[in-house]
């Protein structure tokens, strides 16, 4: 068998083979989702349907049809299909490759290179395919779940048409399943196992618009009610196949980041419901709860600050209940955070004056440390009058001394403004307090 050949579809058919690859797709009128790209007129559809020879990437949630995607497009466009995977090929494999791909151009056959996981490949294997995707002598269809413009080189993404897929709502999971329950040829038809009305919701729930895991499940569900001698799956049977719920999540990924971006926000958003949806979110895929500890402490100094200053020392506690703890109990030492800081007064007063401090830094000169605050351990220093003029401010009246202490291109600047929010209220008024008794001692007298 050449590298061009096409695996035989009754290969497919018989039952050594996963259900999910038995019921693959093989026409555009049995995909199922991806209605924005599919639908009539929509741009994935009328690229097909034109026989578009652009190369294209497939980014999406597992089990969305990627793979099936391409296959359609080389059926339908009566191409040789090679299916590459990024995990198990280098860059050798891929010159062999497109040795074969030419050698089939000059005989006039075309040829669709699909590329899984296409992200897992480094700049040179992916600067490897651009001759022969400019050229034309391949059209390239990349899978990815990850962010194209963060994992795709630039060169070959600008080369490529970027094709959003969206995960499966729960009716189009649940129609999938009812669909292999009938297949008697593909599917489970030929089992005769009837459902209750719980059990493909609780598949379709439990997989998170996963079509190829709620198919793996169906299977194991099915063949544990057939070997117990039953003939109706029920939720409990489903809920066994299924063990755990499948959390769609990459610790490295675009889900990591949107995950824990949504935590911070409702937490600024003083939602504590979201916030703690979105932490146990993140908890319970898998994610490293010392990571999701450590962006919890600085959600209080970012967002909390000096309106509930105790908010800080809460988040150290739960950090440090979480490294001696360890899950599951530490995650409640991170929710009761988490809820905590939801419901605080907000202030980024202290964020924003840091930010206005580094920016003076790097914008305005450097000006020396004035002299009267200067150190004076030396003769010498004193006498070009380091520390003079200096006042010492517990022994004068209201412990505020009448003298600046910022450097004179920055006289007056003022960085930090308290807002109305907690105790930053109260901080405001002893700034104000604090002007008052300055202006008073600065004032000339009479």
């Amino acid at each position: 068998m050449s590298l061009f050949d096409v695996s035989p579809l009754a290969a497919a058919s018989t039952r050594k083979v996963p259900l999910a690859e038995r019921m693959r797709p093989r026409t555009l009128d049995e995909y199922v989702g991806q209605d924005h790209l599919l639908g009539p007129g929509k741009p994935l559809r009328l690229a097909i349907e034109h026989d578009d020879s652009t190369s294209m990437i497939f980014w999406g949630p597992p089990g969305t049809g990627k793979t099936t995607l391409a296959k359609i497009i080389a059926q339908r466009t009566e191409a040789s299909f090679i299916e590459f995977s990024a995990v198990l090929s280098g860059i050798k494999e891929i010159k062999q490759v497109m040795v074969e791909a030419e050698k089939a151009a000059g005989f006039g056959s075309r040829t669709i290179l699909f590329v899984d996981e296409i992200h897992r490949f480094n700049k040179a294997q992916q600067d490897a395919f651009l001759p022969y995707v400019e050229r034309g002598t391949i059209r390239l269809i990349g899978a990815t779940t990850e962010n194209p413009s963060f994992e795709i080189n630039a060169a070959l993404l600008s080369r490529c048409r970027v094709y959003t897929l969206q995960g499966l709502t729960e009716a189009q999971v649940i129609g999938l399943l009812e669909r292999a329950l009938r297949d008697s040829e593909r599917g489970l038809g030929a089992q005769h196992i009837e459902t209750d009305d719980e059990a493909l919701a609780t598949i379709a729930a439990f997989t998170s618009g996963d079509a190829r895991n709620a198919l793996n499940a169906l299977e194991v569900a099915v063949s544990l009610a057939t070997g117990r001698g039953e003939t109706i799956l029920t939720k409990a049977l489903a809920s066994e196949a299924m063990q755990r719920r499948v959390l769609l999540y990459d610790k490295k990924g675009e889900q990591h980041y949107d995950i824990i971006s949504a935590l911070h926000k409702s937490v600024r958003n003083s939602d504590a419901d979201a916030a703690l949806y979105w932490l146990g979110r993140m908890l319970e895929a898998g994610e490293d709860p010392m990571y999701v500890a450590r962006r919890v402490v600085r959600m209080a100094v970012e967002d909390i600050g000096l309106a509930a200053p105790e908010a800080l020392n809460l988040c150290l506690s739960a950090r440090d209940a979480m490294h001696f703890l360890g899950q599951p109990e530490g995650g409640l030492a991170l929710a009761q955070a988490v809820v905590y800081l939801a419901l605080a007064p907000k202030s980024n007063a202290v964020y924003t004056a840091y930010a206005a401090v580094q920016a003076d830094i790097q914008n305005t000169s450097a000006d020396p440390v004035p002299l009267h605050l200067r150190n004076a351990p030396t003769k010498l220093m004193k006498s070009l009058d380091y520390g003079k003029d200096y006042q010492y401010a517990h022994d004068v009246e209201g412990r505020v001394a009448a003298m600046d202490c910022l450097p004179a291109n920055l006289a007056n600047r003022r960085y930090y403004t308290p807002t109305d929010q907690g105790r930053e209220k109260q901080l405001g008024a002893r700034m104000e307090e604090i002007r008052r008794i300055k202006s008073e001692k600065l004032r000339p007298e009479n």
